[in-house]
């Protein structure tokens, strides 16, 4: 069984990253914004700011309360849309109750959408042309490759259907030619399923929810999760220590897709900076 590394693979396309930044004439930049003060989103916000840091990206975080309305959030999306200086606009989701997720991401430039939420960005992605990659996603398929596993022919069980992994996680693999089944809470027999797959991606939301006798033998487990156990300990939506006594390849959690996740994102900033400069 070979544990897959996110932390250590996170950090060589980080270093590429840099390197790449540090050639650029003028920095690409990300603007981050924050409604209300959800704990888990602050954490998130902090970590997306110190990666922009740490790869010489601008970085600006704008925090504003949850009695915000929806015109006043609307109002900075049209600012940082007309601001030459952010190359890469992210709402931090979940918003505060009465506020439009729908509404703020369509509000969004397109070419500055570097979540690839928009309807036109998840169009392109359906297409199989895609202007971004949704960053988890993306995450996934490069921490595959990153690892020398070929997805061409292999049977792929993604679990789990949201708009931000699930969906997009099927289209990148069918464009990497896998052959895909998507499941979800309502899918009939799912052990059945996921035992049948070369490749299990698991993004539903349940701590340790898949265990040994869900996945083949020599399986290749994705686990996008992540929850608190009943010690509350930080752990994901794949029982990692039975499941990896069958696993070839599996990732942990933490360390695993986590930190693919903002630094696919940052690759997104530097792609849309290019967009938006003709290069």
């Amino acid at each position: 069984m070979n544990i897959i590394d996110g932390k250590a693979i996170s950090a060589a396309i980080r270093g590429e990253i840099a390197a790449e930044v540090a050639q650029m004439h003028q920095k690409p930049g990300l603007a981050v914004v924050i409604v209300g003060d959800d704990p888990a989103s602050k954490v998130y916000v902090r970590n997306k700011h110190k990666a922009c840091e740490d790869t010489g990206i601008y970085s600006e975080v704008h925090e504003l309360s949850a009695d915000t309305t929806q015109q006043e959030l609307l109002a900075l999306i049209d600012k940082l849309n007309a601001d030459e200086k952010i190359s890469g606009i992210l709402v931090q989701l979940p918003l505060p109750k009465g506020l439009s997720e729908d509404e703020v991401i369509a509000r969004i430039d397109p070419k500055k959408d570097v979540d690839a939420f928009s309807a036109i960005n998840v169009g392109h992605i359906m297409l199989g042309d895609p202007i971004f990659l949704p960053c988890t996603p993306a995450g996934v398929m490069e921490l595959l490759k990153r690892s020398g596993i070929e997805v061409k022919g292999k049977n792929c069980v993604v679990v789990g259907r949201s708009n931000i992994v699930g969906k997009p996680m099927a289209m990148l693999l069918l464009k990497a030619d896998g052959t895909v089944t998507i499941c979800h809470s309502k899918t009939r027999n799912l052990a059945e399923i996921t035992a049948k797959a070369d490749i299990l991606i698991v993004a539903i939301g349940r701590a340790k929810f898949i265990t040994a006798d869900m996945v083949a033998d020599g399986a290749i487990v994705i686990d996008v999760g992540m929850n608190r156990d009943e010690n509350n300990k930080l752990c994901g939506d794949v029982d990692f220590d039975s499941v990896s006594e069958k696993a070839s390849y599996i990732t942990p959690v933490p360390g695993g897709v986590g930190p693919m996740t903002i630094t696919m994102l940052l690759k997104n900033t530097i792609k849309a900076y290019k967009l938006q400069h003709g290069e």
